[in-house]
């Protein structure tokens, strides 16, 4: 977390201020803003995998007094006007295609104004998974369902209990009962107090349609900024099928132990 405050320099109002992140993800907040802030994001890897890279940042949806551009060599692409207001917006690009330059709005009064946001940096192609647009909800292929068990941040065998629509920010809630958890990357599925049973939330997109229903399915997915993401999600019955034949021809990518 960096929090630099535009009250340091507030004589100065056209400074610009330099930050340097050395963290994979992270989060920012710019007190006061005045001036403007670059941010330089300089993971600790190899120079020659920045190519690789995928930076996203999503605004706290309090974020007030700056407009957040792209820049590269002098030129900028606004990203995020100040009072934009689209909750939980998410916007990404390349590492390559430049850094990010913070400008403070001219503002007509002296409330308290934080000007904030979220970042990870992931490999492109994890990116483009979360971020794709071209059938979102389109089902997975077996051989991507047993390569998804193997590199998901998380791995589950679970029922949906409910689904809560999010229309304003065109996102699902699906409230999972778990069954039995393979893997998972942070704390999403804990144990519930009151029944003892594995419960957690996993978002995706509202146009998927996703409904409660009977029967146990294998959910995998990605964290992104904090929240489980939906990625390929078969009906159990039909992961145990697929594991099984592939498994018999030695083409499992990896074990996991689908009873």
């Amino acid at each position: 977390l960096s929090s630099p405050s535009g009250l340091t320099h507030e004589s100065h109002k056209k400074d610009v201020e330099q930050v340097y992140l050395r963290c994979s993800e992270g989060s920012i907040e710019w007190m006061y803003p005045t001036g403007a802030l670059i941010v330089n994001l300089r993971p600790n890897t190899s120079p020659a995998s920045y190519k690789h890279l995928t930076v996203c940042i999503k605004p706290f949806k309090d974020s007030a007094g700056a407009n957040i551009y792209l820049e590269k060599t002098g030129e900028l692409k606004l990203l995020v006007r100040d009072g934009d207001r689209s909750p939980g917006k998410v916007y990404c690009f390349g590492y390559d295609q430049g850094g990010l330059f913070i400008e403070a709005t001219p503002q007509q009064d002296i409330s308290r104004k934080i000007t904030g946001f979220q970042y990870e940096l992931m490999n492109k192609g994890i990116a483009s998974d979360l971020h794709t647009v071209s059938a979102p909800c389109r089902p997975c292929s077996d051989t991507e369902v047993l390569l998804a068990v193997c590199t998901s941040d998380f791995v589950i065998r679970g029922s949906i209990q409910d689904v809560t629509n999010k229309a304003e920010e065109q996102e699902s809630i699906i409230h999972v009962g778990v069954n039995k958890l393979y893997r998972q990357k942070s704390k999403v599925f804990q144990l519930t107090g009151e029944s003892g049973n594995w419960r957690g939330q996993i978002k995706t997109l509202l146009e998927c349609g996703v409904k409660p229903g009977d029967g146990d399915f294998l959910f995998t997915g990605r964290m992104h900024f904090g929240e489980a993401r939906l990625g390929c999600a078969p009906r159990f019955k039909d992961f145990q099928r697929m594991y099984k034949e592939a498994k018999d021809k030695g083409l499992n990518p990896c074990e996991i132990g689908p009873d």
